[in-house]
């Protein structure tokens, strides 16, 4: 490659590139199993034996499993909730509990977290990892139509931190009924917002990938967050309120 050095009367150098013949290329890795579980091995908090035996057991449960999320997101969400020193978070979407004990996790003692999901056969499930962990003081479980319950929040109530992991085509009711809620600088998660690549150019018949596709544009240019789309699992839309 050809460089040449420009001096300047001001005490600056720079170099320049005059070799144009390599094209600069997109930056990533992709993911193996064996990258996969390295990530996950070399990352704080990748071997917590209770959460290891929820995902063990929630693995036993069938092609529903699909619906855990991956372990390094776990990892990721812990760390961003004692990150921005949050103190209090949502979640739409428990299923087995996995994610609200990671959130739980990286909540302070004095933390609370309000989970929202219509299952109580799967929510059975998460209250009993909750106690196991030692997060469920933390947890308040509440059953129900999510648009119903996030309806119904006291205009008072605030968070710093959401997950959002429910019904796609959802998503975006959710965003608007969680915003007024967060407080400034607060940080919302929505998961598998990639949809296995499906996003790019979504199906007329596929309403998720369809609506995942709408929320992705509008968050990144909606005035009221700011917004980065992440390649972890299936994508994260993180986003924080301004």
């Amino acid at each position: 490659m050809d460089f040449r050095i420009f001096k300047l009367s001001h005490p600056v150098i720079f170099i320049a590139s005059l070799d144009t013949g390599c094209p600069m290329k997109p930056k990533f890795t992709t993911l193996s199993p064996e990258i996969f579980n390295y990530v996950c091995d070399n990352s704080s908090g990748g071997h917590i034996p209770i959460l290891d035996q929820l995902r063990a057991e929630t693995e036993q449960l069938g092609e529903i499993c699909e619906m855990l999320i991956g372990k390094d997101q776990g990892i990721f969400m812990s760390m961003l909730v004692r990150s921005i020193n949050a103190t209090s978070a949502i979640e739409v979407g428990t299923f087995t509990g996995y994610s609200s004990t990671c959130i739980a996790l990286g909540l302070p003692e004095n933390g609370r977290l309000l989970c929202v999901d219509q299952s109580e056969e799967w929510t059975r499930i998460a209250c009993r990892y909750w106690k196991g962990a030692g997060v469920s003081e933390k947890i308040e479980l509440l059953l129900g139509d999510g648009r119903e319950v996030l309806g119904k929040l006291s205009p008072n109530e605030t968070f710093g931190f959401a997950f959002i992991d429910a019904d796609k085509p959802g998503y975006d009711a959710y965003f608007e009924l969680l915003l007024p809620h967060m407080r400034p600088n607060g940080v919302m998660l929505f998961d598998n917002m990639l949809r296995n690549g499906q996003v790019v150019n979504p199906g007329k018949d596929d309403d998720d990938a369809q609506a995942l596709n709408a929320l992705n544009k509008k968050l990144a240019s909606d005035p009221r967050v700011d917004s980065v789309l992440l390649t972890v699992g299936d994508g994260i839309n993180m986003c924080r309120k301004k």
